[in-house]
């Protein structure tokens, strides 16, 4: 342990290490937190929570959560395939399945065990069965800048999960430059074989730089090799893009059905704990035997099912999304408010969705920016110095006003000032 002792006091001599700070009470985008550091206790405007649509206190998603818990308890106390799938899974299930276009749908834990289950059901097909041997093997692009739960999921892609031998055919991973069709037209041309299973992987929306994948010019790449995967990661894109916050598909005016259509095989990855107010994750299909083979999977067999107080609320907050498209329509009026506002004041900000990563000089400490608007200004943003180009990662949800906007952007132009006509002085 001396190697992990060493290593952590640098990591904090060097101020790499994040702030800590920790949530008391919340009340819409108000938040009382206290600084792990010092203990000193903070009322902000918060621009850093995933609560795209403000549902986390929505009376009806906590009524419902509730009301799961005096049903059903706090945990379900086994494994899904097992003894503990309930209804709610069932019903949850279904409306995922009826929101994204496809008709079956599996539920996990979170996004890293689904994709996980994933790669383990595709590329190894969960259990041996007698009589049965797959001599396919399987290619598997990703975007250079996917989100991590897909990188890990992908670079264990080759052994399945709980197994440090795998008797299945190889696995073979490349990456192509981000959001680059041309590059993965190339990569399909040189590494795809006659009779590989490919497999390409994708975030709709990327957490970092809050751009959306070329989801058309991925079709029709992928329209050449009959029987293709595509997997679209939507935690970002879910109630956030499109007209009614479907995702990706519905934000290019087409459904899954259309990649269908050409010979694809369009797969779906929800997440709960952006739009849906919730945590866990789920994957659809248009393909029933996947589900099956996701269910049986060690990430899945192995591990208590979603607990039902996170399952109702979940599904109660699909619910009001369907019910309530408005909701979509105020996070994107206020995205595009926001955007104007921060290019008035010649902000760089990356992408076009609701996250906002707006990219600072790389002189600038991105960690002094965001304490200095958090003490001087009370507005908590994430700090973002180390897994990508130093910036403040601001996130719009549909209940921050003009006003929040506002404040958000003169306290970053007073920083800015503050920060800068010295240097320019100098």
């Amino acid at each position: 342990m001396q190697v992990v002792k060493e290593y952590v006091q640098r990591l904090y001599d060097s101020g790499l290490a994040p702030d800590e700070f920790i949530c008391h009470r919340r009340q819409g985008n108000l938040v009382e937190i206290e600084e792990g550091a010092t203990g000193k206790r903070q009322n902000v405007l918060t621009f850093c929570t995933n609560d795209v649509l403000g549902l986390v206190q929505n009376e009806a998603v906590q009524q419902a959560a509730i009301d799961a818990i005096l049903q059903y308890g706090t945990s379900n106390s086994g494994t899904s395939v097992l003894n503990g799938r309930i209804d709610l899974h069932r019903q949850l299930e279904a409306e995922i399945s009826a929101f994204k276009h496809l008709p079956h749908t599996q539920l996990f834990l979170n996004a890293w065990m689904a994709m996980q289950a994933l790669m383990d059901a595709f590329c190894h097909l969960a259990i041996p069965v007698p009589g049965f041997q797959n001599t396919r093997e399987t290619l598997i692009l990703t975007d250079v800048l996917n989100h991590g739960c897909i990188v890990s999921a992908v670079v264990n892609a080759g052994t399945r999960s709980g197994k440090v031998f795998s008797h299945s055919p190889r696995v073979r991973v490349k990456a192509y430059r981000h959001c680059d069709t041309e590059d993965l037209e190339r990569k399909l041309y040189r590494y795809a074989r006659p009779d590989d299973r490919i497999m390409v992987v994708s975030d709709a929306v990327f957490s970092m730089d809050g751009d959306i994948a070329p989801l058309p010019d991925m079709l029709d790449v992928l329209q050449n090799y009959e029987g293709s995967v595509l997997v679209m990661d939507e935690a970002h894109a879910s109630g956030a893009i499109g007209a009614t916050g479907r995702g990706i598909y519905e934000y290019f005016g087409i459904t899954p059905q259309n990649a269908i259509a050409r010979g694809i095989v369009p797969l779906i990855m929800t997440t709960f704990s952006k739009f849906a107010a919730s945590a866990g994750a789920a994957i659809s299909s248009p393909v029933a035997e996947l589900i099956p083979l996701m269910n049986f999977s060690p990430t899945s067999i192995g591990t208590v099912s979603l607990p039902a107080p996170t399952a109702a609320a979940a599904l109660e907050s699909i619910r009001q999304v369907r019910q309530h498209p408005e909701l979509v329509q105020q996070l994107q009026a206020k995205t595009k408010y926001l955007r104007s506002r921060l290019a008035k004041h010649d902000f760089e900000a990356l992408g076009e969705t609701n996250v906002v990563p707006v990219v600072l000089p790389t002189e600038c400490n991105p960690k002094y920016f965001a304490r200095q608007l958090m003490q001087e200004h009370g507005i908590w943003a994430s700090a973002i110095w180390y897994i990508a180009k130093p910036r403040l990662r601001i996130t719009v949800n549909a209940l921050h006003t003009e006003e929040d906007m506002d404040r958000l952007v003169e306290g970053m132009v007073a920083i800015r000032d503050t920060i800068y006509k010295p240097m320019i002085s100098a």
